[in-house]
């Protein structure tokens, strides 16, 4: 070999009896050699243990085999089977995949965005934090190919996005003809915007039928801690005020509210109706199974993952779209 260390190019070069461009030819453009030169520097390439250099072959090109997923929250399985379906599309056109979990904290979705771009990935998926408009915008204005997901966008990007104003007004709409008229919404922090449409759908609907009030018991999270303590500030209101019925935000929420209602000894959907939101795999598998509005979450991915594609390939020519999915309800024992 020419040194000590990892065998390079140019070791592979000499033990095939190849040139340079003939070894870069079969790792780039392999239609181009004969089957049997490229045989030949195959056999060398396994004989020598080389590995090429991916990212010196990026900073040459300018274009990178990776996308990244900037996800809410990676302890929901919500974006777990988001990033499913986008791991599906990456595998078929031969890209990996990185996951970046913000954790709702917009300082650490800043961290991200910023190392990613540095790092020049092929293109960006990111379920933003509200008030991040501008951010992105400058990535897009920089040539980086960004599509929203989980969130509706602009005329001048791609989003991919379920309607959640129609999720809310599914889960009441079901609530109010199982004869519920005192019904409480779990969930936040408000201002993430998945939340506010469900509650508004929830809100408007409710309004409209005549048939009820609306209790709000916003959270600080979206998570089965706050679903707990949710059932605990139900619990405690007096018999005359309680909500007969919930809808929450997601599922982990509704997971929470849940388990807290059952550790009080209250029955479920008897004492109280729970409608969840995502239909996440452990909704149906619950002790009492939820009834839940259900996102196509792998659909979500790979539809954000194929836009996202198309954009970093044809550019200019790229057509924008947002994408919008209707949600459907999934109705189980709790509700019945």
């Amino acid at each position: 070999m020419t040194g000590a260390g990892a065998p390079s190019i140019k070791d592979v070069a000499a033990a095939a009896g190849v040139s340079l461009g003939t070894v870069s030819n079969v790792l780039n453009r392999p239609e181009q050699v004969s089957q049997r030169t490229r045989a030949r520097v195959e056999a060398a390439i396994a004989s020598l243990g080389f590995v090429r250099n991916e990212s010196a072959r990026q900073l040459r090109s300018g274009r990178s085999r990776t996308i990244a997923f900037v996800v809410l929250d990676g302890g929901n399985p919500f974006f777990t089977d988001v990033a499913r379906g986008v791991q599906q599309v990456a595998d078929a056109a031969g890209m990996a995949v990185f996951l970046c979990n913000s954790g709702d904290d917009p300082s650490r979705q800043a961290a991200y965005v910023d190392l990613l771009e540095e790092q020049r990935v092929g293109g960006m998926l990111i379920t933003p934090l509200a008030g991040d408009e501008e951010r992105i915008d400058l990535l897009r204005q920089r040539g980086m190919p960004v599509i929203v997901v989980d969130r509706a966008g602009g005329p001048g990007s791609c989003s991919v996005t379920v309607n959640d104003l129609l999720g809310g007004e599914l889960a009441v709409t079901h609530l109010v003809d199982g004869g519920h008229r005192r019904i409480a919404f779990v969930g936040g922090p408000i201002g993430i915007g998945q939340v506010a449409d469900r509650l508004r759908g929830a809100r408007e609907t409710l309004a409209q039928s005549g048939k009820g009030d609306l209790v709000v018991l916003e959270t600080t999270a979206l998570n089965v801690a706050e679903g707990r303590r949710a059932g605990e500030r139900l619990a405690g209101l007096p018999a005359s005020r309680r909500p007969t019925a919930a809808f929450c935000a997601n599922d982990l929420l509704a997971l929470g509210l849940l388990q807290q209602m059952v550790r009080l000894g209250r029955r479920v959907p008897d004492d109280l109706a729970i409608v969840g939101y995502d239909d996440i795999e452990f909704a149906s598998a619950a002790a009492v199974p939820l009834s839940s509005v259900s996102q196509p979450r792998e659909l979500l991915g790979r539809t954000a993952a194929e836009l996202l594609l198309s954009e970093a390939r044809d550019g200019s020519t790229h057509e924008h779209q947002q994408v919008v999915f209707a949600p459907e309800l999934v109705v189980r024992s709790s509700t019945m």
